[in-house]
Order: structure tokens, then C-alpha cells, then sequence
């Protein structure tokens, strides 16, 4: 019952309930009050008046006549002679009735008796049009049942009450689904908030809405792609501060080891003699050699434990990436280069050394996993005030196993690589405000997209799209 639903309909409920019965009360008094000054009571009561009257008159005009009638001579219809009767002296024969009379349209009174041997008939004038009165009378009747049998008070208080029925009911029905389309979006994005406020940070609210619903549930997607990007780049510098910390206790032992093991070769060295000078000589350099190699990997761990800090700029994305794959094509000859740059890249705000550390380990990478022949793509764009860096390779991509901990620090021994260049890099890009990511690759290989902040709105001359 607490829904915004519930609540609006309660709301035109208490709104429009009481000035309905208003509006029926005044209805209803103003039509009681109109009906009061209507002519069909006194109709009926003169219709009354008038019968009676009718009736009085037409008995005493008949008790005149038959009063004259005693003293005067009728109009007698003798017996035998039946072919000259009128109709209502034979009807008046027939019928077996000592007298009656009868009123002619012509308002002629006719007083018929029964007497020996036929009928006597005696007329007197009415002086009255009783045939007219009798009309007007029937109508004057007929119009006040009429009237009676449509009760008119009762006809038009029930259709105003329909038709305000009708009314009310029809915008009851339209605020109910007024208010489901207003509620269920609202609902939508509480059990939406709801969800995500358990950790189901993969909840996302379908609308075709243009409103502001519509643009409050696209800025929940948004907000909840981002807290997921957020959380998982938390994640990621949570482990690698665990590395960290890892690589400076490592780097720590491996320096107190390298050290004696050093002063010892040196002290052998000394106290060689020449019978063993040879083998001693062999053993020192290989002990060297292992110490040195040693002592790059302590340095490559001193380094990813390492954060210096930034010198954040505008630069110019599209002149480092020339630099650095015009630097890189003398390294590897037997590569094609492509550049894809976008004229209208803007400057990104980012530490210079870091930027071409992250490129430069995405293009070695690439490089080696092309391999000779091969071919190495890099293009840049814009979307969503970013900056975006790709390099895809012609490789054979990297397996299932490789994608679940591509970004995770490992202890690598292959001659060219210590396990930690990705992981250092999407650390150094996390750092500058971007990330780097895993996208699908155009040339069937891997591919790498640095994204990164957007500095000024500033366009590239056009001769910065070159193709190598």
C-alpha cells in the first residue's frame, strides 16, 4: 500500500470523491428546485377539475331534460317501422334499458325512453362543446402520464450519475495506468539499486524511454559499469600491492644472498693457484654470469615494486606512437608496421616516461608474438572524453588459460622477459586514470587497448596519418 502507485490512485481517489458529491448535491438541488415550477401537478389537478366539473354540469342538464321531458311531446319510433330507426335508437332498444341519454357532437342533449309500442325520444340543448372538453381532457391526461410514467426527477438524476460514473470510472482507469507506466520504471530501478547494493554488480535495467526515467535508468547502466570497472581495478591494485610488497621482501633476500656469493668468488679468485687456475677461472665466470642475471631480476622487481611519481602533461598520442614504432622497426626489420591514427586525436594527460613504457611493452609483445612476416597494427580514436590506444598483432592469440591471468604478476625465466610487463603496464595505465584491456584482434591475433584521459580538445594535422 506504500507503492507510488497505490499512492497516486489514493491521491485522485481523495480528489476526486469530494467535489463528485459536491457536484451531485448541487445537481441534485438545483434539479429539485427546477422540477418544483413544473406545470404537470397543476395540469393533472385542472384535468381533475375540469371531469368533475364536465360531470356535474352534464348531470344537471340531464335532469333538466327529463324534468321538461315529462311535459312535452318526443319524437316517437313506433314499433314495425325498425327500418327507419337511427343507430343509437336501435342500439338504446336492444340494449333493454329503460332510459338514456346521450350527448351529440353538435352538443344536442337526447333523452331516450322505453315506452309501449317503441321509443320516445326528447333533445334539449346542452350549450356546452362537452365533445371538446372530453378531447382536451384526454390529452391533459395522456401528457400527465406520460410525465408520470418517464419521472422525469428520476430520469436526469440517473444519467447525471452515469454519465459522472462513467466519467470517474473511465479516469480511474486512466491514472491507474498512468501510474503502473510512472511505478513499474521507479520499481524497476529500486530492485535494480537493490541488486546492486547485494554486489551483483552485472545488473543492467533495459528502457526505451526518452524521459528523465529513462535517462536515470541509462545513468544507473552507466553507474553500474562503472562501480564494475572500479571494483576490478581495485582488485587488481590490491594484488599487485601484494606483489609489491612480495617483490620488495624477494628483492631484499636475493641482494643479502648475491653478496657473499660475490665477495667469496672474489676471494677465490685471489687465492687461486696455478694448477687449478683454469677451472677456477670457468667456475668464477659462470658464477658471474648467474649473479649478474640474478641482479637484473632484482632490479626488474625493484622496479615493479617501485612507484616514482608522475609528471602528468599533454601529450601528443599520435607523435609518440610514430617515435616509438619508428624506433622499433630497427629492431625488427622483418615486421610490417601499420598506423591507423585518428587526425583528430586530442592530446591525453599522462606521464611521458610511463606512456612510452606501456607502448613499448604492448609493441614488444606484439612483435614477438607476429613473428617474422608478421604484422603489427596500431590505430588511435576518441569515445567518451577518452583516448584510445590499440595494437593487434598477426599471432596465433592466446589461449583460454593465458586470458584468465594475462594481467597477473608472475616469476618468468625465458631469456627476454621477466613475467611482469603487462602487469606493470596496466598498473602504470590504472595510475594515469585509464586501464589497459583485452580486445578482440583484426589481424587474428591478440589485441591491447590502452585507454587514457582526455587532456585538451586539440586536433592533429593531417599529416600525422602515416602508413609504414
Amino acid at each position: 500500500m506504500r507503492s507510488l502507485r497505490n499512492r497516486l490512485i489514493l491521491v485522485f481517489v481523495a480528489a476526486t470523491v469530494a467535489p463528485l458529491a459536491a457536484t451531485w448535491w448541487v445537481a441534485a438541488s438545483l434539479l429539485e428546485h427546477s422540477l418544483s415550477y413544473s406545470t404537470t401537478d397543476q395540469l393533472d389537478m385542472l384535468s381533475r377539475s375540469l371531469e368533475e366539473a364536465g360531470r356535474e354540469l352534464y348531470q344537471r342538464a340531464c335532469e333538466s331534460l327529463k324534468r321538461e321531458a315529462a311535459n312535452a311531446t318526443p319524437i316517437f319510433y313506433a314499433r314495425g317501422q325498425e327500418a327507419a330507426w337511427t343507430t343509437e335508437v336501435r342500439e338504446f332498444w336492444e340494449s333493454g334499458e329503460p332510459e338514456r341519454f346521450r350527448l351529440t357532437e353538435d352538443g344536442v342533449l337526447e333523452y331516450m325512453t322505453r315506452q309501449p309500442g317503441g321509443v320516445g325520444l326528447y333533445t334539449g340543448k346542452f350549450g356546452f362543446n362537452m365533445s371538446r372538453l372530453a378531447s382536451e381532457y384526454r390529452q391533459a391526461r395522456e401528457t400527465v402520464s406520460r410525465a408520470r410514467a418517464r419521472d422525469l426527477r428520476r430520469g436526469l438524476l440517473f444519467t447525471f450519475a452515469s454519465l459522472a460514473t462513467a466519467v470517474w470510472a473511465f479516469s480511474l482507469i486512466l491514472l491507474i495506468f498512468t501510474a503502473h507506466r510512472v511505478s513499474h520504471p521507479i520499481r524497476q530501478l529500486t530492485a535494480g539499486l537493490e541488486r546492486l547494493a547485494s554486489g551483483d554488480l552485472e545488473t543492467r535495467l533495459e528502457t526505451k524511454r526518452t524521459d528523465e526515467i529513462g535517462r536515470a535508468i541509462r545513468a544507473f547502466n552507466d553507474m553500474a559499469a562503472q562501480l564494475k570497472s572500479s571494483r576490478e581495478r581495485l582488485v587488481y591494485l590490491t594484488q599487485l600491492a601484494s606483489w609489491q610488497m612480495l617483490a620488495r621482501k624477494m628483492a631484499h633476500e636475493l641482494k643479502n644472498s648475491l653478496t657473499p656469493i660475490r665477495l667469496t668468488m672474489e676471494e677465490i679468485l685471489a687465492r687461486r693457484n696455478e694448477n687449478d687456475q683454469e677451472f677456477i677461472e670457468q667456475a668464477a665466470r659462470i658464477v658471474v654470469d648467474e649473479v649478474e642475471s640474478l641482479g637484473r631480476r632484482v632490479r626488474a622487481f625493484s622496479d615493479f615494486a617501485a612507484e616514482p611519481p608522475l609528471r602528468r602533461e599533454a601529450l601528443d598520442v599520435n607523435s609518440i606512437l610514430e617515435e616509438r614504432v619508428a624506433f622499433l622497426r630497427t629492431a625488427h626489420p622483418e615486421l610490417r608496421y601499420t598506423l591507423r591514427l585518428d587526425p583528430s586525436c586530442p592530446h591525453t594527460l599522462a606521464d611521458e616516461d610511463l606512456l612510452k613504457g606501456i607502448l613499448t611493452n604492448l609493441l614488444e609483445n606484439a612483435a614477438e608474438a607476429a613473428g617474422p612476416g608478421g604484422t603489427v597494427m596500431v590505430k588511435t580514436s576518441v569515445a567518451d572524453a577518452q583516448v584510445a590506444i590499440e595494437v593487434h598483432d598477426s599471432g596465433p592469440g592466446l589461449s583460454d588459460e593465458a586470458r584468465r591471468c594475462l594481467f597477473e604478476p608472475t616469476i618468468s625465466f625465458k631469456e627476454h622477459g621477466m613475467g611482469l610487463g603487462l602487469s606493470i603496464a596496466r598498473k602504470n595505465a590504472l595510475r594515469l586514470g585509464g586501464d589497459v584491456l583485452l580486445v578482440e584482434g583484426e589481424l587474428g591475433g591478440a589485441a591491447f587497448r590502452v585507454v587514457l584521459p582526455q587532456a585538451v580538445s586539440r586536433s592533429v594535422p593531417e599529416s600525422s596519418r602515416v602508413a609504414i
